[in-house]
């Protein structure tokens, strides 16, 4: 089974083992995928050095974001696993951008991935 994400082309930002892109199906405009260059299935299973990188390009990927279209928030998110709703078996970080009314009540933020459980 070939990768999708290990053919992107279309690089946002970039470093010695990470890269970032748009996401393809985002949830708001600016959504960024980071991701390591070697092919890794999980977060866990990623190096330090892998996780430094991709938290670089989050820190970056933010200063970008920011000053192209303005968020007045973020979500950082990872699918670890299938349970998780994971699709894509390379491991991938979203930064998605939020913004003031994008949705009536984002109380409990990372918390919809079960929606009942978001407001408490």
């Amino acid at each position: 089974m070939t990768c999708i994400f290990c053919n992107i082309k279309e690089v946002i930002l970039e470093n010695n083992l990470a890269f970032a892109f748009y996401d393809k199906f985002p949830v708001n405009k600016g959504h960024l995928l980071i991701i390591p260059k070697r092919h890794v299935e999980e977060y866990f299973e990623l190096t330090n050095e892998e996780r430094t990188a991709i938290d670089v390009l989050l820190m970056e990927g933010k200063t970008l974001l920011d000053k192209t279209y303005e968020p007045d928030g973020y979500n950082i998110g990872i699918n670890c696993g299938k349970a998780a709703g994971q699709t894509v078996f390379h491991v991938h970080v979203h930064l998605i951008p939020r913004y003031n009314g994008d949705m009536e009540d984002p109380r409990g933020g990372v918390r919809g991935v079960i929606p009942k459980k978001r407001i408490y």
